[in-house]
């Protein structure tokens, strides 16, 4: 086991792009058959912060917008499945690759979309998702978009 205090943990990314609700009802189903806790990351960055190309912005701000999405997104997804396995939220402001790649040092797993909402629709994965299967410190799920929703929430329960 990973985790520092002594629970298995399932650590999914959601970025609010469709291969990011897959992933998250693909870690749902995973943390229900292992009895892990689920770790939601969402993860944001101010436009601007390191360089000078974009007009300055209320860091707060967009830490609570970002807070808020990720509430909703998990609404959105998780309402569908029933019940679901005990969650935590976590909203981190930095390089998506680089907070999910430092919190699957605290997991058993780490699951992500094939896609972002950024890049290039052409490429086979994402960068985040490529990242973090070659540094992770746990075994890494990649999520395609059209992976199946797999039945219903009476397959969720253990």
């Amino acid at each position: 086991m990973n985790s520092s205090d002594g629970v298995s943990r399932v650590v999914v990314g959601v970025d609010g792009s469709p291969s990011s609700y897959a992933a998250l009802r693909w870690a749902v189903r995973q943390a229900w058959r292992t009895g892990a806790t689920l770790d939601v990351v969402g993860v944001y960055d101010v436009p601007g912060a390191t360089g000078w190309s974009e007009p300055p912005v209320d860091a707060a701000f967009e830490g609570e917008q970002a807070a808020k999405a990720l509430s909703e997104e998990l609404d959105s997804v998780l309402s569908r499945l029933g019940e679901v396995p005990p969650l935590e939220q976590h909203v981190v402001r930095g390089n998506p690759a680089e907070v999910l790649i430092e919190a699957s040092a605290r997991a058993e797993l780490l699951v992500v979309g094939s896609r972002g909402r950024g890049g290039f629709a052409s490429l086979l994965l994402g960068s985040v998702s490529q990242q973090c299967a070659v540094h992770a410190s746990c075994p890494v799920v990649i999520v395609r978009a059209d992976a199946p929703e797999e039945a219903d929430s009476a397959d969720l329960t253990p």
